[in-house]
């Protein structure tokens, strides 16, 4: 199976406007690219020295208007942090949001890790595992198009219809997480699992391991499964002896592309938005807009 290719708009720093973001997802749509992703952050500690996330628009609402500007790409979040916010609420966004974009929702989640946005967000910390595992099943139900009721630790409501339900059937999520529990938990449940800014691509394979093997263990068609990569590209001269996987230039890069697809991704996101040149305070919003415009032409699946 050909690696699938995709890209992330503008999703962070000064040229994440809805301008950029739509020139972005036209273009790759355009260029024949899979899919275009977008990511969350809530709010940021006020005293913080990272620059990685500052400016970052909300996710379902920037696909939701991506969605009424592109036709055929595939619209994806890499990953809202479901205790920020109800199973309910979400699976009513979510539904919506594939019927406006005629079923190219890829949903990916994660469990959150910043202490000052679980307390913003009125959110438990504690045992996030356990709630997350009752949050599928909630969003699932949901999304069954008839009566839905659960009973659990965490969530517990009586028999109620959510309408209309998504396009899809099912609806795709994609779970995050590096641990191995979460790692096991994506191949339990999940339709795939989707790798954070902070994987080494040149072990990757290992991660996708262990999702495999959870899938297997319980039963299910781990061949079924989707692994996605956030690729943080950085694009640098070339020819550099300590250069890093997706690091480097477009040539350089695209051998990184392939070593992914041998380690078992299934489709890989090109992400500039973890490059500082590109997001940083001093970063030109038209430059990085041409930077990104240029790896879209370079980087355009073959």
């Amino acid at each position: 199976m050909a690696l699938l290719i995709g890209f992330a708009v503008p999703g962070a720093g000064a040229w994440a406007t809805p301008d950029n973001q739509v020139t972005v997802a036209k273009r790759a749509e355009g260029l024949g690219y899979h899919s275009v992703w977008t990511l969350q952050r809530l709010v940021n500690p006020a005293d913080s020295e990272d620059q990685t996330y500052r400016g970052v628009p909300d996710p379902v609402v920037t696909l939701a208007y991506l969605a009424g500007q592109t036709r055929r790409v595939r619209l994806g979040v890499a990953v809202v942090n479901l205790p920020f916010v109800a199973p309910a609420v979400l699976a009513k966004q979510a539904a919506t949001l594939d019927r406006v974009s005629g079923g190219r929702l890829d949903l990916g989640l994660g469990l959150g890790w910043m202490r000052e946005e679980f307390a913003a967000a009125g959110a438990a910390m504690e045992r996030r595992g356990a709630r997350a595992e009752e949050y599928l099943a909630v969003l699932r139900g949901l999304w069954g198009g008839g009566a839905a009721e659960f009973h659990g630790e965490f969530f517990d409501f009586p028999p109620v219809v959510m309408e209309p339900p998504p396009v899809q059937s099912p609806l795709p999520v994609l779970l995050g997480g590096a641990a191995e529990p979460a790692l096991r938990r994506a191949g339990r449940l999940a339709d795939g699992w989707v790798s954070s800014s902070r994987a080494d691509p040149s072990v990757i394979g290992r991660s996708i391991s262990v999702v495999r093997e959870a899938a297997e263990q319980a039963g299910r068609d781990a061949s079924a499964l989707r692994f996605v990569c956030r690729g943080a590209v950085r694009v640098r001269a070339g020819g550099r002896a300590d250069r890093r996987p997706l690091s480097g230039s477009f040539e350089e890069i695209r051998g990184d592309l392939e070593m992914l697809g041998g380690q078992g991704v299934t489709e890989v996101f090109i992400d500039l938005n973890f490059d500082r040149e590109v997001t940083g305070a001093d970063a030109d919003p038209q430059g990085s807009l041409e930077r990104a415009l240029e790896a879209l032409e370079a980087s355009a699946p073959r």
